[in-house]
């Protein structure tokens, strides 16, 4: 199984599992917003001890966040390089050309860095603690004004669902295509850039194909049920604010509370 765990959901009795998804979903673009409100080291440090207590919360091993995690902080640490290099300000401790390592840019280069992990870690909890279906359902509740607009609301849910559901899909699909390779003699992690690049092109078309089968296989499955859009269909999953909500939202004020008390002014 592929390391990827964005659209992976893992069934569970925490308290965060027992939240409704919508009040997650809320919870999670809020500390998204207010990740830009941190603007020293004990407000981000506020920020990284309130995601640890969430992901000890889920009852999931640190150790299997920190497995999957992994292979994006590349990605991350690559962004704050580049904010590192090219960011300009305060005292400068080395110049050569148009690149530059400046205080303003170590600073922001690791603000950056935080940002870019805190959000990735909430949206984790959010997605491994809840069902994709549930989350289509909570983005249909929030997008409900849209309908007025004549905006389809639910297909978009829908869509997004699917999506999101299908990522881990594709994560596994491209693991077992690789492996099958790798035994017929492919190698994908010798040789320089070029070399690499050349060796992953003969994946994209059996990853095509086997997508574009499961997207046939989907639709088959949709008009099998009759599937015709949102118009008349009924809610087999009835969403229901709970105490666990009360959590939440006790959570989500106590952080706001921390945060603006060690912001600088």
């Amino acid at each position: 199984m592929s390391k990827i765990i964005i659209g992976r959901f893992i069934p569970g009795d925490s308290v965060v599992h027992k939240m409704d998804s919508r009040g997650k979903l809320i919870f999670t673009f809020l500390f998204i917003f207010i990740i830009f409100l941190a603007n020293n080291w004990q407000s981000y440090l506020v920020l990284l001890l309130a995601s640890l207590l969430a992901i000890v919360a889920t009852k999931i091993s640190l150790k299997f966040f920190w497995d999957r995690i992994k292979p994006l902080l590349g990605l991350i640490f690559f962004t704050s390089l580049l904010q590192l290099f090219f960011t300009s300000g305060g005292e400068v401790f080395w110049k050569w050309g148009i690149f530059s390592i400046t205080s303003s840019g170590l600073i922001n280069s690791i603000y950056i860095f935080l940002r870019f992990t805190l959000i990735i870690l909430m949206s984790t909890v959010m997605t491994l603690t809840t069902a994709p279906l549930a989350i289509a359902d909570a983005m249909e509740w929030l997008l409900k004004p849209l309908k007025y607009l004549h905006v389809p609301v639910a297909e978009i849910a829908l869509i997004m669902s699917i999506a999101l559901r299908f990522v881990p899909t594709l994560f596994d699909q491209t693991i077992k295509i690789m492996n099958a390779q790798r035994s017929r003699g492919a190698d994908f992690n010798d040789g320089g850039l070029i070399k690499r690049i050349k060796a992953v092109v003969p994946l994209l078309v059996p990853l095509f194909i086997n997508s574009l089968e499961v997207a046939i296989d989907l639709s088959t499955a949709m008009e099998a049920r009759g599937y015709r859009g949102s118009e008349g269909r009924s809610k087999y999953r009835v969403l229901e604010w709970s105490k666990y909500d009360l959590i939440n939202l006790g959570y989500f004020v106590l952080l706001i509370i921390l945060l603006l008390s060690f912001r600088s002014k």
